[in-house]
C-alpha cells in the first residue's frame, strides 16, 4: 500500500469474495464487491484498486458490515438449504417424492425451494455459519439448527446406505460391492473440502463395506479406491448418488 512508506500508517479493507469453485476468475472480474475500510481513506483505497480490474458494482461500508456480509450470505444458504434437506427426509417418510414435491412448490411465485444434497460442504458455507453463531450463541438458533440438520443429512445418508446394504446382503447372501457416485462438495468441481459426500464414503468404509468410489474430477484420493463411471455401473450391487454431476 502506498501510504505505508508515505504516511508511516497502515490503510486496511476488507472485501469479501463471492466467487464459486470453476468459475473463480470470471466471477472475481464480474461481481460486484462490498468493501469495508476500517476508515474511509482505506475503503477509497481499495475501491480505487478493485476498480482496475473489477467490472461489477463497488459497494463502501466499514470493516464490520463488510465481514458480516460474507457469512451472513453464506448462512442465509446454509438455511436455505437445510430446509430442503429436512423435506427430502419428511418425503422419505412419507412416500413422497421430493423432487416432485419441490417442482410444484416451486411454481409458487414466491418460494424457491433448493434442492436436497447429502449435507454442504466446501470452505464457506459449511464454516462461515459458526463464525456468528459462536460469537452470538444465544442469539442464533435458526442459524445454529441449520447447521445441525445439514450435519444429519449427512449422518442419515449413512444409515440408509447401511440399511439397504443390510437388505441386499440378506437376499444375495453375500457380501455386496457398493459404489459411491461422486466425492467432492458440489457437482463438477475437484474440490474435497468439507465434503459431506467424502465423509459418507469414509465412514462407509470404516463400517467394514465394500466400497469404491467414482469421482471423475480427481484422480487419486489417499484412502478411497476410485473407479471409473462404467466399472461402477458394471462391477457393483448398490450405487450410492451422492454428488450429481454432469457425467453421471
Amino acid at each position: 500500500i502506498k501510504s505505508l512508506s508515505d504516511n508511516k500508517d497502515i490503510n486496511i479493507a476488507y472485501c469479501p469474495e463471492r466467487v464459486i469453485p470453476g468459475k473463480t476468475l470470471i466471477e472475481l472480474v464480474n461481481n460486484d464487491r462490498v468493501i469495508g475500510g476500517f476508515t474511509q481513506k482505506s475503503a477509497k483505497m481499495a475501491k480505487d484498486f478493485y476498480k482496475t480490474f473489477c467490472k461489477g458494482k463497488l459497494f463502501l461500508t466499514n470493516s464490520k458490515t463488510a465481514e458480516l456480509v460474507k457469512l451472513s450470505e453464506n448462512a442465509f444458504r446454509d438455511v436455505n438449504i437445510a430446509f430442503a434437506n429436512e423435506l427430502s427426509v419428511i418425503c422419505d417418510k412419507l412416500d413422497v417424492d421430493v423432487w416432485e414435491l419441490i417442482k410444484f412448490s416451486n411454481y409458487h411465485p414466491r418460494v424457491n425451494i433448493l434442492n436436497p444434497g447429502c449435507g454442504v460442504g466446501g470452505h464457506c458455507i459449511a464454516v462461515d455459519p459458526w463464525f456468528i453463531a459462536s460469537a452470538l450463541p444465544e442469539n442464533t438458533p435458526l442459524i445454529q439448527t441449520a447447521r445441525y440438520v445439514n450435519t444429519l443429512k449427512t449422518d442419515w445418508v449413512i444409515k440408509e446406505v447401511n440399511k439397504k446394504a443390510s437388505f441386499l446382503q440378506n437376499k444375495l447372501k453375500r457380501k455386496i460391492k457398493i459404489s459411491c457416485m461422486g466425492l467432492s462438495f458440489k457437482p463438477d468441481v475437484d474440490d474435497l473440502r468439507e465434503s459431506p459426500a467424502e465423509k459418507i464414503v469414509l465412514k462407509l468404509i470404516s463400517e467394514g463395506l465394500e466400497i469404491t468410489a467414482c469421482e471423475p474430477n480427481i484422480d487419486n484420493h489417499p484412502s478411497i479406491k476410485l473407479i471409473s463411471i462404467s466399472e461402477a455401473i458394471n462391477n457393483s450391487d448398490l450405487l450410492v448418488f451422492l454428488v450429481p454431476h454432469s457425467k453421471f
